[in-house]
Protein backbone atom coordinates (compact mmCIF):
# COMPACT_ATOMS: atom_id res chain seq x y z
CA UNK A 1 0.00 0.00 0.00
CA UNK A 2 1.22 3.50 -0.81
CA UNK A 3 1.96 6.03 1.89
CA UNK A 4 -0.95 8.16 3.02
CA UNK A 5 -1.61 11.09 0.68
CA UNK A 6 -0.50 13.73 3.21
CA UNK A 7 2.12 11.72 5.06
CA UNK A 8 4.91 14.03 6.20
CA UNK A 9 2.68 17.12 6.21
CA UNK A 10 2.54 18.82 9.62
CA UNK A 11 -0.44 20.92 10.72
CA UNK A 12 -0.41 23.34 13.65
CA UNK A 13 -4.10 23.48 14.50
CA UNK A 14 -5.13 26.49 16.58
CA UNK A 15 -8.81 26.06 15.69
CA UNK A 16 -11.59 24.96 17.97
CA UNK A 17 -15.28 24.00 18.04
CA UNK A 18 -16.33 22.77 14.56
CA UNK A 19 -15.37 24.40 11.24
CA UNK A 20 -11.61 24.37 11.77
CA UNK A 21 -11.43 21.02 13.58
CA UNK A 22 -13.52 19.42 10.83
CA UNK A 23 -11.04 20.61 8.20
CA UNK A 24 -8.01 19.50 10.21
CA UNK A 25 -9.55 16.09 10.98
CA UNK A 26 -9.91 15.57 7.22
CA UNK A 27 -6.23 16.48 6.78
CA UNK A 28 -5.37 14.04 9.56
CA UNK A 29 -7.44 11.27 7.98
CA UNK A 30 -5.37 11.68 4.81
CA UNK A 31 -2.19 11.17 6.82
CA UNK A 32 -1.14 14.63 8.00
CA UNK A 33 0.32 15.01 11.49
CA UNK A 34 -2.12 17.36 13.21
CA UNK A 35 -1.05 19.01 16.46
CA UNK A 36 -4.09 20.44 18.19
CA UNK A 37 -3.20 23.44 20.37
CA UNK A 38 -5.61 23.79 23.30
CA UNK A 39 -6.07 25.92 26.38
CA UNK A 40 -4.58 24.36 29.52
CA UNK A 41 -7.16 22.95 31.89
CA UNK A 42 -10.24 23.27 29.67
CA UNK A 43 -9.15 22.62 26.11
CA UNK A 44 -11.49 22.93 23.15
CA UNK A 45 -14.93 24.28 24.07
CA UNK A 46 -16.58 21.14 22.73
CA UNK A 47 -14.94 18.99 25.41
CA UNK A 48 -17.66 20.43 27.67
CA UNK A 49 -20.48 20.29 25.12
CA UNK A 50 -22.48 17.41 26.52
CA UNK A 51 -24.53 15.38 27.04
CA UNK A 52 -24.32 13.04 25.29
CA UNK A 53 -21.05 11.46 26.37
CA UNK A 54 -19.46 8.24 25.16
CA UNK A 55 -18.77 5.24 27.38
CA UNK A 56 -15.48 6.78 28.52
CA UNK A 57 -17.13 10.06 29.57
CA UNK A 58 -15.93 12.15 26.61
CA UNK A 59 -18.39 14.55 24.96
CA UNK A 60 -19.45 13.00 21.68
CA UNK A 61 -19.46 16.46 20.07
CA UNK A 62 -15.68 16.68 20.62
CA UNK A 63 -15.28 13.14 19.31
CA UNK A 64 -16.96 14.01 16.03
CA UNK A 65 -14.14 16.19 14.64
CA UNK A 66 -10.91 15.40 16.49
CA UNK A 67 -9.66 11.91 15.67
CA UNK A 68 -6.12 11.28 14.40
CA UNK A 69 -4.78 14.36 16.22
CA UNK A 70 -2.32 14.99 19.03
CA UNK A 71 -3.24 17.51 21.73
CA UNK A 72 -0.78 20.03 23.14
CA UNK A 73 -1.91 22.42 25.88
CA UNK A 74 -0.38 25.88 25.50
CA UNK A 75 -1.17 29.10 27.32
CA UNK A 76 -1.04 31.55 24.43
CA UNK A 77 -1.51 34.38 26.89
CA UNK A 78 1.96 33.75 28.28
CA UNK A 79 5.33 34.51 26.73
CA UNK A 80 6.40 30.91 27.24
CA UNK A 81 3.26 29.55 25.60
CA UNK A 82 3.64 31.78 22.56
CA UNK A 83 7.28 30.78 22.18
CA UNK A 84 6.27 27.11 22.33
CA UNK A 85 3.67 27.82 19.66
CA UNK A 86 6.36 29.37 17.45
CA UNK A 87 8.51 26.28 17.87
CA UNK A 88 5.63 24.13 16.66
CA UNK A 89 5.07 26.48 13.73
CA UNK A 90 8.72 26.19 12.64
CA UNK A 91 8.08 22.61 11.55
CA UNK A 92 4.48 23.13 10.37
CA UNK A 93 3.54 23.12 6.72
CA UNK A 94 0.03 24.34 7.51
CA UNK A 95 -1.38 26.59 10.23
CA UNK A 96 -5.14 26.68 10.80
CA UNK A 97 -6.92 29.13 13.08
CA UNK A 98 -10.49 30.34 13.59
CA UNK A 99 -10.12 33.02 16.24
CA UNK A 100 -11.90 36.34 15.89
CA UNK A 101 -10.00 38.52 13.37
CA UNK A 102 -7.01 40.25 14.93
CA UNK A 103 -6.56 37.77 17.79
CA UNK A 104 -3.64 35.86 16.28
CA UNK A 105 -1.98 39.14 15.29
CA UNK A 106 -2.18 40.38 18.88
CA UNK A 107 -0.51 37.14 19.98
CA UNK A 108 2.29 37.65 17.46
CA UNK A 109 1.05 34.60 15.54
CA UNK A 110 -0.62 36.28 12.56
CA UNK A 111 0.20 35.40 8.97
CA UNK A 112 3.08 37.87 8.62
CA UNK A 113 4.56 36.69 11.93
CA UNK A 114 4.27 33.04 10.97
CA UNK A 115 5.63 33.62 7.47
CA UNK A 116 8.73 35.14 9.03
CA UNK A 117 9.24 31.85 10.86
CA UNK A 118 8.21 29.53 8.02
CA UNK A 119 8.29 31.38 4.65
CA UNK A 120 6.47 28.65 2.69
CA UNK A 121 3.70 28.19 5.24
CA UNK A 122 0.08 27.74 4.23
CA UNK A 123 -1.90 29.78 6.74
CA UNK A 124 -5.65 29.21 6.82
CA UNK A 125 -7.98 31.58 8.67
CA UNK A 126 -11.67 30.77 9.13
CA UNK A 127 -13.80 33.66 10.37
CA UNK A 128 -17.50 34.28 10.83
CA UNK A 129 -17.89 37.38 8.67
CA UNK A 130 -14.49 38.18 7.18
CA UNK A 131 -11.86 40.71 8.15
CA UNK A 132 -13.73 43.91 7.20
CA UNK A 133 -16.89 45.38 8.65
CA UNK A 134 -17.99 42.03 10.07
CA UNK A 135 -14.75 41.32 11.92
CA UNK A 136 -16.30 42.04 15.32
CA UNK A 137 -19.33 39.81 14.77
CA UNK A 138 -19.27 36.43 16.53
CA UNK A 139 -19.09 33.53 14.08
CA UNK A 140 -21.76 31.21 15.42
CA UNK A 141 -23.50 28.85 13.01
CA UNK A 142 -27.01 29.77 14.17
CA UNK A 143 -26.31 33.48 13.65
CA UNK A 144 -24.94 32.89 10.16
CA UNK A 145 -27.91 30.71 9.21
CA UNK A 146 -30.16 33.56 10.33
CA UNK A 147 -28.50 36.54 8.67
CA UNK A 148 -27.25 34.59 5.64
CA UNK A 149 -30.71 33.67 4.37
CA UNK A 150 -30.76 29.92 5.07
CA UNK A 151 -33.42 30.16 7.76
CA UNK A 152 -35.55 32.33 5.49
CA UNK A 153 -36.05 29.35 3.16
CA UNK A 154 -36.14 26.63 5.84
CA UNK A 155 -39.19 25.76 7.92
CA UNK A 156 -42.63 24.24 7.72
CA UNK A 157 -44.48 27.35 6.61
CA UNK A 158 -44.06 31.11 6.06
CA UNK A 159 -43.41 32.92 9.32
CA UNK A 160 -41.73 29.89 10.91
CA UNK A 161 -38.01 30.13 9.99
CA UNK A 162 -36.03 27.13 11.17
CA UNK A 163 -32.35 26.31 11.40
CA UNK A 164 -30.88 23.14 9.94
CA UNK A 165 -30.71 20.28 12.42
CA UNK A 166 -26.90 20.34 12.51
CA UNK A 167 -24.35 23.15 12.33
CA UNK A 168 -24.36 22.84 8.56
CA UNK A 169 -22.60 26.14 7.80
CA UNK A 170 -19.68 25.20 10.05
CA UNK A 171 -19.28 21.89 8.21
CA UNK A 172 -19.48 23.61 4.81
CA UNK A 173 -16.92 26.17 5.94
CA UNK A 174 -14.63 23.37 7.09
CA UNK A 175 -14.88 21.71 3.69
CA UNK A 176 -14.18 25.00 1.89
CA UNK A 177 -11.17 25.56 4.14
CA UNK A 178 -9.94 22.06 3.32
CA UNK A 179 -10.33 22.75 -0.40
CA UNK A 180 -8.37 25.99 -0.12
CA UNK A 181 -5.60 24.32 1.86
CA UNK A 182 -5.24 21.48 -0.64
CA UNK A 183 -5.18 23.93 -3.56
CA UNK A 184 -2.48 25.93 -1.76
CA UNK A 185 -0.51 22.73 -1.15
CA UNK A 186 -0.66 21.90 -4.86
CA UNK A 187 0.58 25.42 -5.67
CA UNK A 188 3.43 25.08 -3.17
CA UNK A 189 4.43 21.70 -4.57
CA UNK A 190 4.72 23.33 -7.99
CA UNK A 191 6.34 26.64 -7.02
CA UNK A 192 7.67 26.34 -3.47
CA UNK A 193 5.51 29.32 -2.50
CA UNK A 194 3.21 29.36 0.53
CA UNK A 195 0.19 31.60 0.87
CA UNK A 196 -2.68 32.70 3.03
CA UNK A 197 -6.07 30.97 2.72
CA UNK A 198 -9.12 32.85 3.98
CA UNK A 199 -12.73 31.79 4.17
CA UNK A 200 -15.68 32.85 6.29
CA UNK A 201 -18.95 31.27 7.28
CA UNK A 202 -21.08 34.03 5.78
CA UNK A 203 -19.52 33.84 2.31
CA UNK A 204 -19.61 30.06 2.41
CA UNK A 205 -23.33 30.10 3.13
CA UNK A 206 -24.11 32.57 0.36
CA UNK A 207 -22.16 30.39 -2.09
CA UNK A 208 -23.90 27.27 -0.78
CA UNK A 209 -27.34 28.75 -1.41
CA UNK A 210 -26.61 27.88 -5.08
CA UNK A 211 -29.86 27.93 -7.08
CA UNK A 212 -31.67 30.07 -4.49
CA UNK A 213 -28.93 32.70 -4.59
CA UNK A 214 -28.75 32.50 -8.38
CA UNK A 215 -32.51 32.97 -8.64
CA UNK A 216 -32.19 36.22 -6.71
CA UNK A 217 -29.13 37.52 -8.56
CA UNK A 218 -30.31 36.48 -12.02
CA UNK A 219 -34.05 37.00 -11.81
CA UNK A 220 -34.67 39.14 -8.73
CA UNK A 221 -36.60 36.35 -7.03
CA UNK A 222 -36.41 36.45 -3.23
CA UNK A 223 -37.30 32.90 -2.16
CA UNK A 224 -39.35 32.12 0.91
CA UNK A 225 -40.20 29.16 3.09
CA UNK A 226 -41.76 26.29 1.16
CA UNK A 227 -41.52 23.54 3.76
CA UNK A 228 -40.17 20.41 2.10
CA UNK A 229 -41.22 21.50 -1.38
CA UNK A 230 -38.81 22.50 -4.14
CA UNK A 231 -39.26 25.91 -5.80
CA UNK A 232 -38.63 24.57 -9.32
CA UNK A 233 -39.59 20.86 -9.31
CA UNK A 234 -42.83 19.01 -8.50
CA UNK A 235 -43.39 16.51 -6.94
CA UNK A 236 -40.16 16.94 -5.03
CA UNK A 237 -41.09 16.92 -1.34
CA UNK A 238 -42.34 14.75 1.50
CA UNK A 239 -45.77 13.17 1.65
CA UNK A 240 -47.68 11.32 4.35
CA UNK A 241 -48.29 7.63 3.79
CA UNK A 242 -50.26 5.03 5.76
CA UNK A 243 -47.59 4.94 8.47
CA UNK A 244 -44.80 7.56 8.15
CA UNK A 245 -43.69 10.25 5.71
CA UNK A 246 -41.79 9.52 2.53
CA UNK A 247 -39.62 11.75 0.35
CA UNK A 248 -40.46 11.76 -3.35
CA UNK A 249 -37.94 13.34 -5.76
CA UNK A 250 -39.40 13.23 -9.26
CA UNK A 251 -36.84 14.96 -11.46
CA UNK A 252 -38.31 14.69 -14.95
CA UNK A 253 -41.46 13.89 -16.93
CA UNK A 254 -40.48 10.27 -17.59
CA UNK A 255 -40.12 9.67 -13.87
CA UNK A 256 -43.47 11.33 -13.24
CA UNK A 257 -45.21 8.98 -15.67
CA UNK A 258 -43.69 5.97 -13.92
CA UNK A 259 -44.57 7.47 -10.53
CA UNK A 260 -48.20 8.05 -11.50
CA UNK A 261 -48.52 4.45 -12.72
CA UNK A 262 -47.07 2.96 -9.51
CA UNK A 263 -49.39 4.92 -7.21
CA UNK A 264 -52.40 3.80 -9.24
CA UNK A 265 -53.12 7.14 -10.90
CA UNK A 266 -51.67 6.87 -14.44
CA UNK A 267 -54.12 9.48 -15.72
CA UNK A 268 -52.16 12.19 -13.89
CA UNK A 269 -49.35 11.96 -16.43
CA UNK A 270 -51.74 12.75 -19.30
CA UNK A 271 -53.51 15.60 -17.54
CA UNK A 272 -52.34 18.81 -19.28
CA UNK A 273 -52.01 20.47 -15.87
CA UNK A 274 -49.37 17.91 -14.84
CA UNK A 275 -47.80 16.54 -18.03
CA UNK A 276 -44.67 18.70 -17.82
CA UNK A 277 -42.66 19.90 -14.87
CA UNK A 278 -43.45 23.62 -15.35
CA UNK A 279 -47.15 22.71 -15.44
CA UNK A 280 -46.81 20.60 -12.31
CA UNK A 281 -45.04 23.45 -10.50
CA UNK A 282 -47.81 25.83 -11.54
CA UNK A 283 -50.54 23.45 -10.35
CA UNK A 284 -48.80 21.88 -7.37
CA UNK A 285 -51.62 22.90 -4.99
CA UNK A 286 -53.98 20.73 -7.04
CA UNK A 287 -51.56 17.88 -7.74
CA UNK A 288 -50.04 17.27 -4.33
CA UNK A 289 -53.31 16.48 -2.48
CA UNK A 290 -54.11 13.92 -5.20
CA UNK A 291 -50.68 12.31 -4.73
CA UNK A 292 -50.96 12.22 -0.96
CA UNK A 293 -54.41 10.62 -1.11
CA UNK A 294 -52.98 7.83 -3.25
CA UNK A 295 -49.89 7.35 -1.07
CA UNK A 296 -51.95 6.96 2.10
CA UNK A 297 -53.17 3.60 0.84
CA UNK A 298 -49.84 1.96 1.74
CA UNK A 299 -46.87 2.46 4.06
CA UNK A 300 -43.61 4.25 3.29
CA UNK A 301 -41.52 1.09 2.94
CA UNK A 302 -43.97 -0.31 0.39
CA UNK A 303 -43.77 2.83 -1.75
CA UNK A 304 -39.99 2.98 -1.39
CA UNK A 305 -39.56 -0.51 -2.85
CA UNK A 306 -42.18 -0.08 -5.57
CA UNK A 307 -40.95 3.31 -6.73
CA UNK A 308 -37.26 2.44 -6.55
CA UNK A 309 -37.94 -0.61 -8.72
CA UNK A 310 -39.08 1.63 -11.58
CA UNK A 311 -36.37 4.27 -11.16
CA UNK A 312 -38.33 6.88 -9.23
CA UNK A 313 -36.25 8.44 -6.41
CA UNK A 314 -38.03 7.89 -3.10
CA UNK A 315 -37.19 7.07 0.49
CA UNK A 316 -38.72 7.01 3.97
CA UNK A 317 -37.78 9.65 6.54
CA UNK A 318 -35.23 7.73 8.60
CA UNK A 319 -33.90 8.63 12.01
CA UNK A 320 -30.14 8.28 12.53
CA UNK A 321 -30.41 4.72 13.77
CA UNK A 322 -32.33 3.77 10.65
CA UNK A 323 -29.93 5.76 8.47
CA UNK A 324 -26.89 3.84 9.72
CA UNK A 325 -28.79 0.57 9.33
CA UNK A 326 -29.66 1.57 5.76
CA UNK A 327 -25.99 2.31 5.03
CA UNK A 328 -25.09 -1.18 6.24
CA UNK A 329 -27.84 -2.66 4.08
CA UNK A 330 -26.38 -0.88 1.06
CA UNK A 331 -22.85 -2.07 1.81
CA UNK A 332 -21.64 1.44 2.64
CA UNK A 333 -19.02 1.35 5.40
CA UNK A 334 -20.25 4.39 7.32
CA UNK A 335 -18.86 3.42 10.73
CA UNK A 336 -15.26 2.75 11.75
CA UNK A 337 -13.96 1.34 15.01
CA UNK A 338 -10.88 3.19 16.19
CA UNK A 339 -7.94 0.91 17.02
CA UNK A 340 -7.25 2.45 20.42
CA UNK A 341 -10.68 2.98 21.93
CA UNK A 342 -14.21 1.65 22.34
CA UNK A 343 -16.06 4.54 20.70
CA UNK A 344 -16.95 4.11 17.01
CA UNK A 345 -16.63 7.01 14.57
CA UNK A 346 -18.38 8.08 11.40
CA UNK A 347 -16.14 7.02 8.53
CA UNK A 348 -14.53 9.57 6.25
CA UNK A 349 -16.82 9.75 3.18
CA UNK A 350 -13.94 10.07 0.68
CA UNK A 351 -12.48 6.86 -0.76
CA UNK A 352 -9.07 6.97 -2.43
CA UNK A 353 -7.93 3.92 -4.38
CA UNK A 354 -4.17 4.44 -3.99
CA UNK A 355 -3.86 6.43 -0.75
CA UNK A 356 -6.86 5.56 1.44
CA UNK A 357 -7.65 7.38 4.65
CA UNK A 358 -6.26 5.95 7.86
CA UNK A 359 -7.74 5.75 11.33
CA UNK A 360 -4.82 5.84 13.72
CA UNK A 361 -6.03 7.17 17.04
CA UNK A 362 -9.15 8.32 18.84
CA UNK A 363 -9.74 12.00 19.68
CA UNK A 364 -6.92 12.84 22.10
CA UNK A 365 -7.16 13.56 25.81
CA UNK A 366 -6.09 17.05 26.83
CA UNK A 367 -2.36 16.90 27.41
Amino acid sequence: MSAAALEGVVVADFSRVLAGPYATMMLADFGAEVIKIERPGTGDDTRQWGPPYDSTGVATYFNSVNRNKRSVALDLGSTEGREQARELIRRADIVVENFRPGTMEKLGLGYDDVRAIRPDVIYCSITGFGHGGGAALPGYDLLVQAVGGLMSVTGTEPGDPTKAGVALVDVLAGMHALSGILVALAHRDRTGEGQRVDTNLFSVLLSSMVNQASGYLGAGVVPGIMGNRHPSITPYQTFDTADRPIAIAVGNDKQFRAFAAVIGSPELADDPRFSTNPQRVGHRDVLCPLIEAALKAKGADHWYHELTAVGVPAGPINDLSEAFAFAEELGIEAVVQMPDGPTPQVANPITLSATPVTYRNSPPPLS
